[in-house]
C-alpha cells in the first residue's frame, strides 16, 4: 500500500479558505485621530457663536398667540413660570379658562393625584392664577402624545375650538408639533408660548444643567418627530407601547 502525499500549498490553501482568510486593510494611526479631534473642537470653538444659538431657538417654538377658548400649562415637571406666564396671558384676556394636565391617581383615574395637584394649584395661587382647572391625565408613553390625545378629547367634549400652550421654551417645539399634529385634525387651533428659565438659546451652554436639558430635548424633538408622530399619522401611535427617552 502506498503512503499518503501530503498535502501541496495550494491544496492547503484552497481547504483553509472555507474556514479563515486574509485580508490587508489600512487603519489610522493614534497621532491622526488626535489631530482630527483637535480639529473638530477648534472648528466647533470658532464657530459656537453660531451653532450655539441656532441649537437653543431649533427646540423654541415661535411665539404666537391670540385669544383663545383656553390656556394649556404643561405641567410635566412642576415649574412655577409657567403659571406665572399664563397668569399674564389670562389677565390680558386671551383666555378665561387655564387648564393644567396632572397626574392622574394610580387608583382613580378620573382624579388628580392629590401631592400633585396640591403643588399645581400651590403655584398657580401664587401666581394669582384666576380660572384653574385640573385635568387628571394617564402617564402612558409615548408621554407627550398620549397626553395630547387625552386634552383632545377634553377640549372636544367642551366644545372648545383654540389652545394657547404655555410650554418650557427647549420643550416648546417639541410640544407645538405634537399638539398641532393632534389637535389640528379635530379642528382645534393651536397657539405656543415659550417660556425662558435660567438660560436663553443664546447662553445655554455656560452650565452643565443647561448643556444636559437642551441635549436631552434635542434628542426627544428627534425621537417624536421622526418616529413618533409619523406613527400617529399612520393610525398605531396612540396604541404602541413606546418608551420615551
Amino acid at each position: 500500500m502506498s503512503a499518503l502525499s501530503p498535502l501541496t500549498p495550494r491544496q492547503a490553501s484552497q481547504w483553509r479558505r472555507h474556514f479563515v482568510y486574509r485580508t490587508e486593510c489600512l487603519k489610522t494611526t493614534w497621532k491622526f485621530r488626535l489631530a482630527i479631534l483637535i480639529f473638530v473642537v477648534l472648528i466647533a470653538s470658532l464657530t459656537r457663536g453660531f451653532w450655539i444659538p441656532s441649537l437653543g431657538r431649533s427646540l423654541t417654538c415661535t411665539e404666537e398667540v391670540g385669544p383663545s377658548d383656553v390656556i394649556l400649562v404643561e405641567n410635566f415637571d412642576p415649574y412655577y413660570l409657567l403659571f406665572e406666564r399664563a397668569a399674564a396671558l389670562e389677565k390680558a384676556g386671551l383666555s378665561a379658562r387655564v387648564l393644567v394636565p396632572t397626574e392622574a391617581s394610580r387608583h382613580d383615574p378620573e382624579v388628580a393625584n392629590t401631592v400633585l395637584q396640591g403643588i399645581a394649584e400651590l403655584m398657580a395661587r401664587v401666581a394669582q392664577v384666576q380660572n384653574l382647572e385640573i385635568i387628571p391625565t394617564r402617564m402612558i408613553e409615548p408621554i407627550s402624545l398620549n397626553v395630547a390625545y387625552q386634552i383632545r378629547d377634553f377640549l372636544t367634549k367642551e366644545r372648545l375650538r383654540s389652545v394657547v400652550v404655555v410650554a418650557p421654551a427647549f420643550r416648546s417645539r417639541r410640544s407645538s408639533l405634537v399638539y398641532r399634529a393632534v389637535l389640528r385634525p379635530a379642528g382645534i387651533h393651536v397657539y405656543c408660548m415659550p417660556v425662558l428659565g435660567e438660560y436663553t438659546p443664546e447662553d445655554w451652554s455656560a452650565t452643565w444643567h443647561g448643556i444636559e436639558d437642551v441635549t436631552e430635548q434635542f434628542i426627544k424633538l428627534q425621537f417624536y418627530r421622526f418616529y413618533v408622530l409619523p406613527l400617529a399619522r399612520g393610525g398605531s401611535a396612540a396604541q404602541a407601547r413606546i418608551t420615551e427617552p
